[in-house]
């Protein structure tokens, strides 16, 4: 069975976009629910509500959970895979490259220290993150033609690109109790990390 061609299917888009710029923002979601609210080490997040599927969620040994299911690092690195890996496949398809084998292997460095306010000097977050993307192409590919999946590869990545260039995030807390009667909300923003 012949594979779709990517760029004819994006024709119709492209085109749309070049028409109606506003048409081509999308909204990504994500929903996290914790299962037991008294359970500190698990939850479950939910990609694309809608779709139906859950990833159960823990929290590192590094900092006292049982790390028993994907972190919320796993998840980021996992992100980053999955996007550098569709990335690649569907400029390969564009490219007309055929792919022998492709893997993409994320891992990232975090110092806890930060995360349980142990030194302000330590920084919460990756320090570091880094990608390889193994893949075979077909023998005889032209290198020109590989070289140039790598740079498109690299470019179109929306998770690299956001992690290049972080963007604003807004957190909200709406909340409920603590002995009153009213319903407080708490907004921060945080900007982006220098």
């Amino acid at each position: 069975m012949s594979q779709p061609r990517v760029f004819e299917i994006q024709i119709p888009l492209r085109q749309r976009y070049q028409a109606e710029p506003k048409a081509a923002l999308v909204i990504d979601r994500a929903r996290a629910l914790g299962r037991d609210p008294d359970d500190p080490f698990h939850s479950i997040v939910m990609p694309m509500p809608q779709c139906g599927i859950a990833i159960p969620v823990g929290v590192h040994r590094a900092v006292g959970g049982l790390h028993d299911a994907p972190t919320p690092g796993d998840l980021l690195c996992a992100a980053l895979a999955a996007c550098q890996d569709s990335s690649v496949r569907m400029l390969a398809n564009i490219l007309g490259i055929t792919l022998d084998s492709l893997e993409v292997e994320v891992t990232g460095d975090v110092d806890v220290r930060g995360t349980l306010a142990m030194n302000a000097e330590v920084p919460v977050g990756f320090r570091a993150i880094r990608c390889a993307i193994r893949l075979k192409a077909r023998e005889g590919t032209d290198a020109r033609l590989l070289e140039k999946l790598r740079i498109a590869s690299e470019r179109s990545c929306v998770v690299q690109q956001t992690l290049f260039h972080p963007p604003r995030v807004e957190t909200t807390f709406d909340i409920a109790g603590g002995g009153t009667e009213a319903t407080g909300c708490l907004q921060i923003a945080s900007g982006r990390n220098a």
